[in-house]
């Protein structure tokens, strides 16, 4: 019995371009462990068994009359998928975001398991890489197992096991997959007409008629009607991108909301809004009281059963980039925030951690999977945040020390930010198209210094 991709899923491979590859990513860079990078090697190959779907690869049903399917790639290695890359010692961050910035852009190759993981040496400090890239078609939700979950534990000496024998299953045929579509059909008719669907490249409509993008489709109703306002962040997106970081002391994230309300999430997009608002101005742009930017925040939110953090429902936030005084700015997000969260039962930093583990590239592909259901004509860009937990983790005993997640673009949009919160500190991802944004270092200098003025305003 073959598993079948959903509509929903089949959707982010119909509509993947070469210039918006969907892959998500994520940067660890970890103290050297003692047996080096083949001491990470074999920890993957060690535990690659938990992450099944990691040797599977997608066939597709002859003249396309079904969605594909998910089948045994014969012929993996995990070699091909698991490299090796170095810098010129000693190697920098910027040398390492070059590196970053070129495997973004390069799209997953579709014949393969849709996943790649680089480990990188060089970099200064006795220091590593681990540049991972997945595509959101493997993330069906929470209970969908990541790479970084089974690569790190919470302590050095974790015991690496020994690696399973594994026995990939023979591919159906051309003939079996044609069967398996028309039972498909005769058991549930609905699925020709969603084929059709897709088949039109609708991939919005789709996504409302089968009940939203990874759960609601938007709260904000009021957002919705209009569309985003004209930004410089939407222009044509290019094949290249540029990638930058930034990172946040937690506690004083912590201070702020303390001294002026609202929550972490709210004071991170008080501070992304603030950037936004400097480097509109560094470029010359026209900011006025009345200017904004309108995000797509995905909010992790109980689903109707009561489960926690069973989906991922799309807030439109409109960022006052216009007000020039922080504790404002704050007080406006803090405000727009609480309605959407409190009606769409909106699940905290630490029963999210508690259900996921440590999966922030599996969250982040979440909130990618909701960007990519709505027309980008409503939203400028698309800021997600996931919490993760606040002690040490390791890889084959080296320890964990930072971790910046690459929200990929779509279509048309220039800038995506994600934010990854772990041991104390909040690192910010930000992947921008290389022609229209090119400066996105600017804009992650820009994050720090707003944190800081936000730090000054809570005495």
């Amino acid at each position: 019995m073959v598993e079948r991709l959903s509509t929903l899923d089949a959707s982010f491979l119909y509509l993947e371009e070469p210039g918006t590859p969907m892959h998500v990513g994520g940067v660890l860079i970890l103290e050297a462990p003692p047996g080096g990078l083949d001491a990470i090697a074999s920890l993957v190959e060690a535990r690659l068994s938990l992450v099944p779907r990691y040797r599977q690869r997608i066939a597709q049903v002859p003249g396309h009359l079904g969605h594909p399917v998910w089948v045994d790639d014969p012929d993996f290695q995990l070699a091909y998928h698991l490299r090796r890359s170095g810098l010129p010692r000693p190697g920098t961050e910027s040398q390492l975001l070059d590196l970053v910035s070129r495997l973004t852009s390069r799209p997953l190759d579709r014949t393969r398991p849709l996943w790649e993981a680089y480990l990188v040496e060089g970099l200064s400090g006795d220091r590593v890489a681990v540049v991972t890239k997945t595509h959101p078609a493997l993330v069906d939700g929470l209970g969908a197992l990541d790479l970084g979950q089974v690569l790190l534990d919470g302590s050095p000496d974790a015991p690496t096991p020994r690696p399973t024998e594994w026995r990939p299953r023979r591919p159906p045929s051309g003939a079996e997959l044609l069967w398996s579509a028309f039972e498909d059909y005769r058991r549930r008719p609905s699925s020709l007409v969603e084929l059709a669907r897709s088949a039109a490249t609708d991939a919005r409509a789709t996504a409302v008629r089968i009940g939203g993008v990874a759960g609601e489709l938007v709260r904000t109703a009021g957002s919705a009607i209009l569309p985003a306002p004209d930004s410089p962040l939407n222009a044509p997106v290019g094949r290249q991108r540029r990638v930058a970081v930034a990172c946040a002391d937690l506690d004083d994230l912590k201070r702020v909301r303390k001294a002026h309300g609202g929550t972490v999430n709210d004071v991170l997009l008080t501070v992304v809004a603030g950037a936004l608002r400097e480097w509109l101005l560094s470029r010359g742009e026209p900011v006025v009281g009345a200017t904004s930017i309108r995000a797509l925040v995905p909010v992790s939110v109980q689903d109707d059963d009561g489960a926690a953090g069973s989906r991922v429902s799309s807030h439109l936030v409109d960022l006052p980039v216009g007000e020039p005084n922080p504790r404002v700015r704050l007080a406006r997000l803090t405000y727009a925030m609480r309605g959407m969260t409190q009606h769409g039962r909106s699940v905290g930093a630490d029963s999210l951690i508690a259900l996921s583990g440590f999966a922030p590239s599996t969250l982040h592909a979440l909130g990618a999977r909701a960007a990519r259901g709505l027309s980008r004509r409503l939203f400028n860009l698309v800021v997600t945040n996931v919490p993760g937990p606040q002690v040490p983790l390791y890889a084959a005993g080296g320890r964990m020390l930072e971790v910046f997640p690459v929200v990929p673009l779509a279509r048309g949009q220039g800038l995506s930010i994600g934010m990854t919160s772990y041991d104390g500190t909040v690192f910010f991802g930000l992947n921008a198209d290389r022609d229209s944004v090119g400066d996105v270092d600017v804009l992650a200098d820009l994050i720090e210094q707003e944190v800081a003025q936000l730090v000054e305003t809570s005495g």
